[in-house]
């Protein structure tokens, strides 16, 4: 059996040699041949071969198209975050300048608010005023305006009688109370035009929730005026109609309940520098306020025991003492008339006399009374008639100069003209010497009198021959007021 190989590139050394080369070669061609199909894009064997791949796998091109948005995206957002950082920059260095800017107009508008709130003190908002009125020529003592920041320049000081020569003057005080004076004076400069004199006291009304209002003081004295506070020991805002206010009982002041308030009152008063009257809890003696001590059936109002009148009034004026205000203030005790006072008990000078305070605590006594309805038997619709039993009262209780401190008469039925000449008449009568002067509400009211509401106009000009008996009442020469022109 033969053993030789029967492949032809096996039969010798050199054949396989051959072939070997030959696959070689064939082998490079392939390789060539396949770099050339798939290096050339529009080859259509590449065509072919790349339809099968996307057939194959569906979401290559789906995939190479988010690729290239996601470059143009995040090149995009580089480019961005690049010009905000720009913008921000920039933008602070606005902000910064813009605060400046703000800073600087906002401290300008505070200047010229303090520039206006100044003029507005030296009386250019009050064309009827004169700072030459009233009593103020004599004497006195000097304050300058306050407020204002750095740079400001003070206005001219505030003049003002020394408080020795306001207690006894040399021409009877004519005072008005109107609305809002003195912080606003439009409608008592108004009023004083249509009399042809004006006022040298200016009245008003304050409440123990609020502190002391330094300007009621300097705006009246800027007018020449005397400023008389109503001090009611209640809120400002409390109701007319009851004579409850727990939280303000006389015990309570007594004992110090109210010690810090009054304390910086008084310290505030100094402060000033300019004197002022206060009429401390007025109409005591009657019973519709909640420091009045006994109802019409002598039952407690307000938790207030007899005798606690006299001891609150003398503990403010203490803590006044202490702080020295009362070497400006004037205290005006000032208790309501007695023609028709309600029960007969609160009538009586014993009544009156349980309430006073004591010489070395009052400087003015005076009184609260007005010409209203409803019409006792009796009433002749005069002054007399209106004062004269009271008047009597307070000289059996003192010697001090009495101060009419609340009046006025009502328009019902006719009789206002004619009381009012009547009231005239009684400051000349020589009789009433010792009343140095009054301060008339005008005002028009609704109250209720006798638990029947009604509408009273105590306004001087409330008609005009009420305002025509009042203009030639005040002139009148032997009424001994100090009459000061009405621009």
């Amino acid at each position: 059996m033969s053993t030789s190989s029967p492949r032809f590139w096996a039969r010798s050394r050199t054949n396989a040699r051959v072939t070997a080369v030959a696959a070689l070669v064939l082998a490079a061609c392939l390789v060539a041949v396949s770099w050339f199909v798939w290096s050339t894009p529009e080859n259509p064997v590449r065509k072919v071969a790349d339809s099968v791949i996307a057939a194959t796998n569906p979401l290559a091109a789906q995939n190479a198209q988010l690729k290239k948005k996601l470059s143009t995206t995040t090149s995009t957002v580089a480019s961005q975050a690049v010009r905000l950082k720009r913008q921000a920059a920039a933008a602070a260095v606005a902000s910064a300048a813009h605060a400046k800017e703000l800073a600087s107009a906002q401290q300008q508008l505070a200047a010229a608010q303090q520039e206006i709130a100044h003029l507005k003190a030296d009386g250019a908002d009050a064309p009827g005023g004169s700072a030459s009125g009233g009593s103020s020529a004599s004497g006195g003592s000097t304050h300058p305006s306050t407020g204002g920041g750095k740079g400001n320049t003070q206005t001219a000081a505030i003049t003002a009688p020394s408080r020795d020569s306001l207690l006894h003057p040399d021409k009877r005080y004519f005072g008005m109370y109107t609305e809002q004076a003195p912080f606003n004076w439009a409608t008592f400069d108004a009023t004083s035009k249509k009399i042809g004199v004006q006022p040298n006291v200016v009245g008003y009304f304050s409440g123990w929730d609020e502190n002391f209002r330094a300007n009621a003081v300097t705006r009246a004295w800027q007018q020449g005026r005397l400023p008389l506070m109503t001090w009611e020991s209640r809120p400002i805002g409390a109701d007319n109609n009851t004579n409850v206010a727990p939280e303000y009982t006389l015990p309570k002041i007594i004992n110090g309940g109210f010690d810090a308030y009054l304390h910086q009152y008084a310290k505030d008063i100094v402060a000033t520098g300019l004197p002022l009257a206060i009429r401390l809890d007025h109409e005591m003696n009657g019973t519709w306020y909640p420091w009045s001590e006994l109802t019409g059936a002598n039952k407690p109002i307000n938790g207030n025991n007899v005798g606690d009148y006299v001891r609150m009034w003398r503990h403010v004026h203490d803590v006044f003492q202490q702080e020295g205000a009362n070497s400006l203030v004037i205290w005006v005790w000032a208790p309501n008339i007695i023609n028709n006072m309600r029960p007969a008990s609160h009538a009586t000078q014993e009544f009156l006399n349980g309430y006073y305070p004591g010489d070395d605590y009052v400087d003015w006594v005076g009184l609260s009374g007005y010409l209203r309805p409803p019409w006792r038997a009796g009433n002749d619709f005069t002054s007399s008639y209106t004062y004269d039993a009271s008047l009597n009262q307070l000289r059996a209780l003192t010697t001090k100069p009495i101060f009419l401190a609340e009046v006025g008469a009502s328009e019902t039925d006719g009789h206002k003209a004619t009381w009012v000449k009547s009231f005239f008449d009684g400051f000349a009568d020589p009789k009433n010497a010792d009343i140095i002067g009054f301060s008339w509400f005008s005002l028009a009211i609704t109250s209720y009198v006798g638990g029947e509401r009604s509408t009273n106009d105590w306004r001087i000009d409330s008609r005009s021959d009420s305002l025509a008996a009042f203009s030639q009442g005040i002139s009148r020469p032997d009424t001994g007021f100090a009459l000061i022109p009405a621009d």
